[in-house]
C-alpha cells in the first residue's frame, strides 16, 4: 500500500505541475500564434475589449479563486488517501502551498484572452461587454461564482462518500498485502 499511495501522490504531482506547465506552454503557443499558424497577434482594439470584458465578469478573480480552493480540495482528497503520518502529510501540505505560490494569474489571463481571441469576433465581444454592462449581466455576473461555489460544494459532498469507500478499499487491500 505504501507503494500504491507514493504512486498516487506522484502521479498527482505530476498532474498538478504538468497543469500549471502546460498553461504557461499554451500562453507562448498562443502568443507565437500556434504551431504551423506563423506569427499572429491579437488586434489591440479587440485584445482591449477582451481584457475589459473579463474585468467586467470578474474572470481574473475567478481564475484565483478556482486554483485555491481546487487546490485546496485536492489537499483534503491526497490527505484522506495518505495515512496519518505527518512526513507525508508535510509533503501534501508543501506541495499545495508551492503550487498556489506559482499560480501565475497574469499568465492564465493572457491564455483566456487567447483563447477569447480564438472564438469571438470583436463584434461578439463588444456583444458581451454590452451584455454585462447591462444591469442583468451585472446580476449574472455577480450571482454566477455564488452558484458554482454551491455546485462545487454539492459535488464535494456528493462524492465524499465514494472517495471513503475508495479509501477503505484501498486500506482493506493494504492490509492483505505482505
Amino acid at each position: 500500500m505504501k507503494a500504491v499511495l507514493a504512486l498516487v501522490i506522484i502521479y498527482v504531482a505530476m498532474f498538478f505541475l504538468a497543469i500549471q506547465g502546460a498553461s504557461q506552454n499554451s500562453i507562448k503557443t498562443a502568443s507565437q500564434g500556434g504551431a504551423g499558424q506563423g506569427a499572429h497577434s491579437i488586434d489591440p482594439a479587440k485584445e482591449g475589449d477582451i481584457r475589459s470584458l473579463m474585468e467586467l465578469v470578474g474572470a481574473r478573480d475567478a481564475m484565483q479563486d478556482f486554483a485555491a480552493h481546487g487546490v485546496d480540495q485536492f489537499r483534503e482528497s491526497l490527505l484522506a488517501l495518505v495515512p496519518a503520518n505527518d512526513r507525508r502529510q508535510q509533503f501534501v501540505n508543501a506541495f499545495t502551498q508551492d503550487y498556489k505560490a506559482k499560480f501565475n494569474a497574469d499568465d492564465a489571463t493572457a491564455q483566456l484572452v487567447a483563447i477569447y481571441d480564438q472564438h469571438f469576433t470583436q463584434d461578439d465581444i463588444k456583444g458581451l461587454l454590452q451584455f454585462y454592462g447591462s444591469p442583468l449581466g451585472q446580476k449574472f455576473a455577480s450571482e454566477m461564482p455564488k452558484i458554482n461555489g454551491e455546485m462545487q460544494a454539492a459535488a464535494h459532498a456528493r462524492f465524499a462518500k465514494p472517495r471513503q469507500v475508495q479509501v477503505e478499499q484501498a486500506q482493506q487491500f493494504d492490509q492483505t498485502q505482505p
